[in-house]
């Protein structure tokens, strides 16, 4: 059977009571994250110019606002991940426009996102050993959109078949020159998340997909994966929810250098107020994660004129901003904050290096490939070789040789960072991080709801609105209508 159909088979008869409260309280939490980075994308100018052109977020036709819906909650780097994939700017995005406008209750919009949620992790698991990863997967949002939607429309597994099969006929291939240094960021998402709306349309009126459009020798898989693992798309179903390995984003800014941030937040508040002129060197000690994504970056940061696509990857401007400042919101990535020069003298002083108990660490976790790696066993050598070279490819195809994950109960994302400021008058201090705040991990599976109403309200949001998520699953049509016209009000 291809595995579309298969995959398709369940989850297209997805109901709210097969799935495990836990992971309903989680999509609950994803639901509030995604909204407050759709409101920060709204208030951002960049996003204002979306909707100048595509039109506002809520609007009659709930084709076009989740398109909108989607470019707002993605291009700040604000979404959440999982492994595999930055999920929620399809997944939520999707479900809550066609929540809205078909009348569904609460219940109803979180086995849509749950759904969606399962089907793009699981395809993006499928190719995520190859040339695409995190934001430049994009192909997630094929699979998140077309899920979303015809969930939350009641369409049977033969339609969903079909408009996978169309949607994964022409992926979308993103290029970096656009991504780093353009404002095309806005359409990272927007633009599969409309071709699967195109798809869903196509298959409603009775046009055929390729069935075996991921696996076949002339597909998906061989174009977009050096290791194609197709078995992970139906692996455990019902029992190995990607849900579970959620990581919330609290800071704007690509997923390496959250603990960076972190750290440097808490430092300021040990150390107390910091000048640009106090401090003397700051190393920050990463992965080969944050490294590699620090690389693509660094020829697009410029200082203040730089591109928010690049600034939004490179750590030492957040780093040095936490730092004195004690976090990182929207606003440090626009002007006037953009413009200061104390941040980038700090930013000059930041340097990046290595740690390869930090990578071990990183290969060893769930997200955002490890599982991966464990699936592909020794057939991942080849590409850890290209990604992280000989030595530490060695280590880490030890690691790989361990068994694939039963379940997703347990799931980390070890992104980790440790960072040393000295400072003019001789103090020093040292913060580490495994694991960023609310990333998967013991702290985040106990405290996701707080921390996302907290994400909620620092972005404007009304705190009952906040508070009423947690009731999600349980309001009517007409209370689900009224509490996400607030949510974006």
């Amino acid at each position: 059977m291809p595995v579309l159909k298969e995959l398709t088979a369940w989850a297209a008869w997805l109901r709210p009571e097969d799935i495990p409260e836990r992971v309903r309280s989680l999509a609950a939490s994803q639901v509030l994250s995604q909204l407050a980075s759709i409101r920060a994308g709204a208030d951002h100018h960049l996003g204002r110019r979306l909707i100048e052109a595509f039109g506002p977020p809520l609007q009659p036709d709930p084709r076009v606002g989740a398109c909108v819906l989607a470019g707002l909650g993605s291009y700040l780097n604000l979404d959440d991940t999982a492994y595999a994939g930055h999920l929620s700017n399809s997944t939520v995005a999707v479900p809550l426009a066609f929540a809205r406008a078909r009348g569904l209750d609460g219940a109803a919009l979180l086995a849509a996102v749950v759904a969606a949620n399962e089907c793009a992790a699981r395809i993006t698991a499928a190719a995520t050993l190859g040339p695409l990863r995190g934001h430049s997967a994009v192909h997630t949002h094929l699979a998140g959109s077309v899920c979303g939607r015809l969930h939350a429309e009641g369409a049977d597994d033969a339609v969903w078949t079909n408009a996978l099969g169309l949607a994964f006929a022409m992926p979308n291939w993103p290029l970096m020159r656009a991504f780093l240094a353009s404002d095309a960021r806005l359409f990272n998402s927007f633009t599969p998340v409309r071709t699967g709306m195109d798809a869903c349309d196509g298959a409603r009126v009775g046009l055929r997909g390729a069935a075996d459009i991921v696996e076949h020798p002339d597909g998906f898989l061989d174009r977009f994966s050096a290791v194609p693992l197709p078995d992970a798309v139906n692996a455990g179903l019902g029992e190995r929810w990607h849900t579970e390995t959620l990581s919330f984003k609290l800071h704007p800014g690509g997923p390496g250098i959250d603990a960076a941030v972190d750290c440097a937040a808490d430092l300021r508040r040990d150390l107390g107020p910091i000048r640009p002129e106090d401090v003397a060197e700051v190393v920050v000690e990463v992965s080969l994660y944050t490294l590699f994504a620090g690389r693509k970056a660094a020829g697009y940061v410029v200082g203040p004129g730089s591109p928010i696509g690049a600034l939004v990857l490179h750590t030492p401007y957040p780093v040095a901003t936490a730092l004195l400042t004690g976090g990182l919101t929207v606003n440090d990535f626009g002007a006037p904050l953009l413009n200061d020069r104390g941040r980038w003298a700090v930013a000059e002083k930041v340097r990046l290096v290595h740690d390869p108990e930090l990578t071990r660490a990183l290969f060893a976790s769930e997200a955002p490939f490890g599982e991966a790696l464990r699936q592909a066993g020794p057939d991942a050598e080849p590409w850890l070789r290209e990604f992280a070279g000989e030595d530490e490819a060695a280590r880490a195809v030890a690691a790989a040789n361990s068994r694939p994950a039963g379940d997703f109960t347990s799931a980390a994302k070890a992104t980790g960072a440790r960072i040393t400021v000295r400072l003019t008058d001789g103090r020093s201090a040292v913060r580490e991080r495994l694991v960023p705040l609310a990333a998967a991990g013991p702290h985040t599976r106990a405290h996701h709801a707080e921390l996302m109403r907290e994400k909620f309200t620092e972005h404007g949001g009304d705190r009952s609105v906040a508070e009423a998520a947690a009731g999600l699953d349980r309001m009517d049509p007409d209370e689900l209508r009224d509490w996400i016209s607030a949510a974006l009000a």
